[in-house]
């Protein structure tokens, strides 16, 4: 598969990795941009990890809460433009609410639920197909969580980040939770919940690492550590990957002397359960090829 500028161009942006190294990646993973991000984390190590925090999609995350129920959604457009209009977030707040409201069961019980707004309607979705058309962009409802069986606590960051927090406690101590997940991004509350492909891809690119290492070692002559070392380097690189993004086991953001579930368990605070949204998490947007397009445009000039 031929390696483009454009497709280096991309990985070194969601990677900050040198120019060259994306190429040799991109080209060793055939074209596969998640394979040659393992392929740089390998070779680079944390340089490399910036991919989950850099998202392109665009969007707005609301929330809203009445009643001991609350909702959480995730709305999508094109560009950051749209994410300012004023309909568009009206939109937003008006789905979020018809959430808590109506109970709706998935996305497409979402679009049928009743709504009127800037002059469209009767539904969800055909306001989101009015106000497309009055915009000029495309627009959709990614995903939504609605919550109605424990206390609540939330936290926006602007309209980006969106995070629940189910608990029994200190109120206040939920709010921090809340704010502590939007700036850490835990995968889970323990490490034990981590999502068993998350570990295993963990413990691979350590192994990797390790034989990368080896290799290097050998090719200077130097003395290649023992299986037994390199299997407990393994384990403790895998160790570490989980108290790093399991919510207990992170060290607390207001005070790094301790860790989130020492300053629960001081509060008498214990959290059921967290949800973390993210615009744009998990969605690339398209990159341009601006040099191709602009010679596929004089071709067809010619042509015509």
């Amino acid at each position: 598969m031929a390696i483009t500028a454009s497709m280096v161009a991309e990985l070194r942006a969601k990677t900050d990795a040198p120019m060259m190294e994306c190429k040799k990646a991109l080209t060793e993973a055939e074209g596969d941009f998640e394979k040659a991000e393992e392929i740089l984390r390998v070779k680079l190590g944390n340089k490399a990890g910036k991919a989950a925090s850099r998202v392109t999609a665009e969007g707005v995350i609301a929330y809203h809460a009445e009643g001991g129920v609350g909702a959480l959604v995730e709305i999508n457009c094109e560009t950051d433009f749209v994410t300012k209009n004023d309909s568009f977030l009206a939109f937003t707040d008006a789905v979020a609410k018809g959430i808590v409201k109506n109970n709706p069961a998935d996305v497409a019980a979402v679009g049928a639920m009743p709504l009127s707004l800037d002059g469209f309607g009767p539904t969800v979705e055909d306001v989101r197909k009015g106000l497309i058309g009055k915009i000029g962009e495309n627009m959709s409802v990614r995903r939504f969580k609605r919550f109605a069986d424990n206390k609540l606590a939330s936290y926006l960051h602007g309209t980006r980040i969106g995070v629940v927090v189910e608990f029994d406690g200190d109120e206040t101590a939920a709010k921090d939770v809340a704010m502590h997940v939007a700036a850490m991004k835990p995968v889970s509350l323990s490490s034990a919940d981590v999502p068993a492909e998350l570990v295993a891809k963990e413990r691979s690119v350590a192994a990797a690492k390790a034989a990368e290492d080896a290799a290097v070692a050998t090719a200077a002559g130097k003395p290649v550590q023992s299986a037994e070392i390199v299997a407990k380097r393994i384990e403790g690189g895998v160790q570490k990957y989980l108290k790093e993004v399991s919510l207990h086991n992170q060290a607390f953001v207001k005070n790094d002397k301790q860790t989130v579930e020492q300053m629960l368990k001081e509060k008498g605070t214990a959290v059921k359960a967290f949800t973390l949204y993210v615009v744009g998490e998990g969605i690339e947007k398209k990159v341009d090829d601006f040099a191709a397009e602009v010679a596929a445009q004089v071709a067809a000039a010619k042509a015509a």
